[in-house]
């Protein structure tokens, strides 16, 4: 059973930071391209970051140089540290898992969690 469980959404002020956390389960996690997407209420879902298996990484123009994406394949983790939050990143985040080999062909999503940059 495939699981993506992220956490570490909330509430936070313009300018502060939160850090998620996207917790995998029933995948190959190292093989895995890893990605943060947000729909925003009205808008559709975009990309945010991505990490590739071999650790390629890109991100949105509009999250560059505030947001940074790791993994961690031991413990089957991947992360999204949100610095200099501003209201316009207001959405719900997504935890993406994808896998493109011969052998392993999956995209899977999380449920989502919350991000709301209000004062």
């Amino acid at each position: 059973q495939v699981q993506l469980v992220e956490s570490g959404g909330g509430l936070v002020q313009p300018g502060g930071s939160l850090r998620l956390s996207c917790a995998a389960s029933g995948i190959i996690f190292s093989i895995s391209t890893m990605g943060w997407y947000r729909q925003a209420t009205g808008k559709q879902r975009e990309l945010v970051a991505q990490i590739t298996s071999s650790g390629s990484i890109n991100y949105a123009d509009s999250v560059k140089g505030r947001f940074t994406i790791s993994r961690d394949n031991a413990k089957n983790t991947v992360y999204l540290q949100m610095n200099s939050l501003k209201p316009e990143d207001t959405a719900v985040y997504y935890c993406r898992a994808q896998s493109r080999t011969v052998l392993f062909n999956y995209d899977y999503w999380g449920q989502g969690t919350q991000v709301t940059v209000s004062s």
